[in-house]
């Protein structure tokens, strides 16, 4: 595990690259890094959620102010409305602002019924989104929503949410009841809950394989602590170790930073958290 003093050293090597890079030599701390190296294999995003608090238009701005154009959107504010009219002034606006939203939720599915279930696939599909984060699909609902993914070609990545869920605390429980389900029915790793829940969260990477299909990344100081999150790189969560069992395992999906403290003031945090995720990838010999 990393320790905090390779962390700072980290943190600062990212946030010296990021000031030699911004034009002018104005420091633009989220800026990726221009270095030489390989392209990434690790494609980094951002969870709407983190900007709960915001507006889309204060959203849009902030992720050009992070050099992100990737979004796991949720209906919240005005983000991604479930409405259809209100949807497309939303794409237009991502469109235009150059965001691709590649990912939606969480989004949840309280009802077994045919009608609730295919009004979220009409709304992902309407966005072109290839991955919904699935909250709290029952076992009992898993059936009907494995009809919708074969008819809509759409994955569900189910999202663990910790000790608190009593059906899917641990990425591990998602595989043990979708493994011999439709490949295109997964998970979503939250890493914060994932060793909240006691499982490892590298050794989780490696064993759901091909049905991850999105991350959700932060940061804990206390890993039996909910409420210890903090801008990722200033905890104990093994991020070097995380991105290498991506890419080891052939990862394609996106590593979506949903930073959930500081909701009125997100943006030090953001902007320490995506420094210092370029600055692990730059120390692997990645462009990020």
């Amino acid at each position: 595990m990393q320790t905090f003093s390779r962390r700072r050293f980290v943190r600062a090597s990212a946030l010296i690259a990021a000031s030699c890079a911004a034009p002018g030599g104005v420091p633009s701390f989220a800026e990726p890094s221009q270095a030489a190296g390989k392209p990434s294999p690790i494609r980094l995003g951002l969870a709407s959620y983190t900007f709960r608090n915001f507006s889309r238009a204060q959203m849009i701005g902030s992720m050009k102010q992070l050099n992100v154009t990737a979004l796991n959107c949720k209906d919240v504010k005005d983000h991604l409305p479930m409405d259809a009219t209100e949807e497309a002034k939303a794409l237009a606006d991502y469109s235009a602002a150059g965001i691709t939203p590649h990912a939606a939720g969480a989004i949840y599915f309280p009802k077994d019924e045919d009608a609730d279930i295919r009004a979220k696939f009409d709304y992902c599909k309407r966005a072109g989104i290839s991955v919904i984060v699935a909250g709290d699909p029952t076992p009992e609902t898993l059936p009907r929503v494995e009809r919708f993914v074969k008819e809509y070609d759409i994955r569900i990545a189910i999202h663990n949410h910790g000790p608190e869920d009593k059906v899917w605390p641990s990425p591990l429980d998602v595989l043990k009841l979708v493994k011999n389900l439709d490949p295109r029915i997964g998970c979503c790793i939250d890493v914060g809950h994932t060793v909240r829940a006691g499982t490892d969260v590298v050794q989780a990477i490696h064993e759901i394989g091909p049905r991850l299909f999105n991350m959700h990344m932060k940061d804990l100081t206390d890993f039996h602590s909910k409420e210890s999150q903090v801008a990722v790189g200033d905890g104990v969560m093994p991020i070097r170790e995380i991105f290498e069992a991506l890419i080891k395992t052939n990862y394609k999906g996106f590593v979506d930073l949903e930073y959930e403290v500081h909701g009125d003031d997100p943006m030090p945090g953001v902007i320490a958290s995506f420094a210092y995720m370029r600055g692990v990838l730059s120390g692997m010999g990645y462009r990020a």
